[in-house]
């Protein structure tokens, strides 16, 4: 009897989880606002940026790679950067992130 008493009385005691629950909740939209939100929207624009990239744009790969791009080929998703005079390397499209100007503009901040 006494065994049920106490279960009751600690049952009663630890009170609703509402609070628990309202605390994981904004924890979750401070993450989603400060985390994956702005990673959503740079991702955004690089896959714009790589969906209008033409020839003779100045580009940076994922490497880190100065070039020009010669040639996209849009059915294998691959593009020509000519990185010196003569020398042209074929890269993935997906790997060319940003270009010259955008990124000289980032190192002066």
């Amino acid at each position: 009897m006494n065994t049920a008493l106490i279960l009751a009385a600690q049952a009663a005691s630890q009170g609703s989880p509402m609070p628990m629950i309202i605390m994981m909740v904004a924890i979750f939209a401070i993450m989603w606002f400060f985390m994956i939100r702005p990673q959503q929207k740079k991702q955004k624009a690089i896959r714009a940026f790589q969906n209008a990239l033409s020839a003779g744009d100045s580009v940076v790969t994922g490497g880190g790679i100065y070039g020009t791009v010669k040639h996209i080929d849009l059915t294998t998703g691959k593009v020509d950067v000519e990185i010196a005079r003569g020398v042209v390397i074929t890269v993935d499209k997906s790997y060319v992130f940003g270009s010259v100007q955008a990124s000289q503009q980032n190192q002066g901040k």
